[in-house]
């Protein structure tokens, strides 16, 4: 499911194109490239998952930076401890904040899979961000952090 998002990311999220489950012309184009149908139908959930959980974020009661945030042991166990470190450390410089905090959580636990290496959780902050359109700065400076850290990965 998660090469399925990435493809999408990748190739459709600048067009404009909705990626809803209903869209038969991205499911029709995942199948040719060689998805598995099943596959797609998880990978459009998710992304169907990220909308409403951004929406209830955003409709619910505020998160603030004073909230202490306690992750469940299924959660650190997604995550790990240099999954939750990055997160964290997003937090602190700014780029994420209380309620995108909580909308990546939900992604990563949405992804089913026992634990998630921090190259997958960078990419769903990515698309968590990129999905919020007031994020566009903050996308950026990821971004470039990801970029910067790949560049210095090469020397």
């Amino acid at each position: 499911m998660f090469e399925i998002l990435m493809f999408l990311f990748e190739n459709y999220m600048d067009a404009g194109v909705s990626l809803k489950s209903d869209n038969d012309a991205v499911v029709t184009e995942l199948q040719r490239v060689g998805f598995d149908r099943d596959e797609i139908d998880r990978a459009l959930d998710w992304l169907d998952g990220l909308d409403r959980f951004q929406q209830e974020v955003h409709s619910g009661p505020k998160i603030t930076s004073q909230s202490i945030r306690h992750f469940l042991p299924f959660e650190r166990e997604q995550f790990g401890m240099e999954g939750l470190d990055f997160l964290i450390h997003l937090e602190r410089l700014g780029i994420v904040d209380s309620a995108t905090r909580e909308i990546v959580i939900d992604r990563v636990v949405a992804l089913d899979t026992r634990e998630v290496d921090l190259g997958r959780i960078k990419w769903v902050i990515l698309m968590v961000l990129f999905n919020q359109p007031d994020k566009k700065a903050a996308l950026s400076l990821l971004q470039d952090m990801i970029l910067a850290e790949a560049f210095d990965a090469l020397h």
